[in-house]
């Protein structure tokens, strides 16, 4: 997919009207961001915000994220068990101190 993320007014209008007029290549709107299929009509589109806004307009490529292949089983066991903790309002390093779920430190430096 390709991300497009505006930065300022007139950008974001162009792209509500892009959106608007083209439902076609636009996969999921934001705000002042929109995801557009990954199409030469949604590459087309994204260029011509970006050609018309200049830096105004920021243009990436995305893929999704699969959790089951992309994401260690540790770290998906950890999200549903914090989710399903007893009191809302425990922070997860607290939460996982003294179990084997991961160190939120440890995660913040591992890449996927």
């Amino acid at each position: 997919m390709l991300l497009v993320v505006t930065y300022s007014q007139a950008a974001r209008q162009t792209l509500r009207n892009v959106c608007t007029t083209h439902e076609d290549c636009v996969v999921r709107r934001f705000g002042r961001a929109a995801l557009f299929a990954e199409t030469e009509l949604g590459a087309f589109h994204a260029l011509r915000l970006r050609e018309k806004h200049g830096g105004d307009v920021q243009l990436e490529r995305t893929e999704p994220l699969n959790e089951f292949s992309d994401v260690p089983d540790r770290v998906r066991t950890a999200a549903s068990a914090y989710e399903t903790r007893d009191a809302r309002s425990t922070p997860y390093a607290k939460f996982a101190t003294g179990t084997t779920h991961p160190d939120p430190d440890a995660m913040n430096d591992a890449e996927l």
